[in-house]
C-alpha cells in the first residue's frame, strides 16, 4: 500500500481546550505546575537511587527506570500542551503528530511491560525470598529491562507503520490535546479494519498479558501473606507492595477506560478527561506514592538533604 500525498503534506489542528478559551490561563497554570512538579519529583527519585547505595537493588532498579519513562512520558505531551494554550498555535505537522503518537505509545507501553516486571520482582522477594539474589541477578533484571524497550517500541512503531499510510480526506481537526490514537482514528478515510484487527491484538498483547501477570503475581503475594502468622509480619510484607499496586490502580484503571473500546463508540469528553489522568496526574503522583509510602525512599531522601545541607567541611590547618 502506498502512502498518500494528502496524507504526508496535511497538518492537523489540535483542539484540545479551544472550546472554552477563557478557562486556558489557569488550564495552563494548572498544567504547567503539574508538569514542574512531574520532572522534579521523577528526577529526584533518580538521583537518590543512584546516588544512594543502600537503594541498589533490583527493586529500585526498575523503579528508576519507571522514574525515567515518566519523565519521558510527560516531556513528548505537556509541552506541546502548554506551547497550544499559550500561543493559540495549535497546528501540528502530519510527521510531527506521528512522531508524537509513537513516543507516547512507545513509553505507554513501556510503562505497561515495567510494571509487569516490577509485580514479578515482588512475587519473588515475597514468595521466593531465598532464591531472590539468584533468581534477580543483575543480568537478568537487566534483560528484562530490555526486553521490555525492545517489545514496546517494536509495537508502537508496528502501529505507525500502518497509521502512516492512512489517508486524512475529511476534517483535520482532532478533538484531543495532543495526537492520540482513537481520535486521529476516526479522521482517516481509508479502510481502517485491518488497523483495528492489529490494533486489538497488540492490545491483548501488551494490555491483558502483562495485566495478568500482575494479577496472578499478586494472588500469590496475598496467599503467602495470609500464611504469616503475626499482624505485624503481614504489615511489613504488604507495605512492600502497596505503592506498587496503587501505581498499577491509577495506570490500568484510565488506561482501560479509553483504549479497550470500539474507535466508532469513542467519546472526545471522556477521552479529554482520561488523558490528562494519565499523561499528567499519573506521572506526577508516581514518586509522591513511591516516596511517602516507601520508608527506604524517605530515609535516602533524608540522607541526601542531610550530605547537601552539612557537607565534611576539610580543615585547613597543617598536619
Amino acid at each position: 500500500m502506498r502512502i498518500r500525498n494528502q496524507s504526508s503534506i496535511s497538518d492537523f489542528l489540535l483542539l484540545g481546550f479551544s472550546e472554552h478559551p477563557e478557562q486556558q490561563p489557569l488550564l495552563f497554570t494548572l498544567f504547567l505546575g503539574m508538569y514542574l512538579l512531574t520532572m522534579v519529583g521523577n528526577l529526584l527519585i533518580i538521583l537518590v537511587i543512584a546516588s544512594d547505595q543502600h537503594l541498589h537493588s533490583p527493586m529500585y532498579f526498575f523503579l528508576a527506570n519507571l522514574s525515567f519513562i515518566e519523565t519521558c512520558f510527560s516531556c513528548s505531551i505537556v509541552p506541546k500542551v502548554l506551547v497550544n494554550l499559550q500561543t493559540q498555535h495549535h497546528t501540528i505537522s502530519h510527521i510531527g503528530c506521528l512522531m508524537q503518537m509513537y513516543f507516547f505509545m512507545a513509553l505507554a507501553l513501556l510503562d505497561d511491560f515495567l510494571l509487569a516486571v516490577m509485580a514479578y520482582d515482588r512475587y519473588v522477594a515475597i514468595c521466593l525470598p531465598l532464591h531472590y539474589t539468584t533468581i534477580m541477578c543483575p543480568q537478568r533484571c537487566l534483560g528484562l529491562v530490555t526486553v521490555s524497550w525492545l517489545c514496546a517500541h517494536f509495537l508502537a512503531f508496528s502501529l505507525i507503520l500502518l497509521m502512516s499510510q492512512f489517508s486524512f480526506c475529511a476534517s483535520h481537526s482532532i478533538p484531543h490535546f495532543f495526537c492520540d490514537l482513537l481520535p486521529l482514528l476516526k479522521l482517516a478515510c481509508s479502510d481502517t479494519h485491518s488497523f483495528q484487527v492489529v490494533m486489538f491484538t497488540e492490545a491483548a498483547l501488551s494490555g491483558v498479558v502483562p495485566l495478568t501477570c500482575v494479577l496472578v503475581s499478586y494472588a500469590h503475594i496475598i496467599h503467602t501473606i495470609l500464611r504469616v502468622p503475626s499482624a505485624g509480619g503481614k504489615h511489613k510484607v504488604f507495605s512492600t507492595c502497596g505503592s506498587h499496586l496503587s501505581v498499577v490502580t491509577l495506570f490500568y484503571g484510565t488506561l482501560f477506560l479509553v483504549y479497550f473500546q470500539p474507535s466508532s463508540s469513542y467519546s472526545a469528553k471522556t477521552g479529554i478527561v482520561a488523558s490528562v489522568a494519565y499523561t499528567m496526574v499519573t506521572p506526577m503522583l508516581n514518586p509522591f506514592i513511591y516516596s511517602l509510602r516507601n520508608k527506604d525512599i524517605r530515609k535516602a531522601l533524608w540522607r541526601l538533604w542531610l550530605g547537601k545541607m552539612f557537607l565534611p567541611i576539610k580543615c585547613p590547618c597543617p598536619e
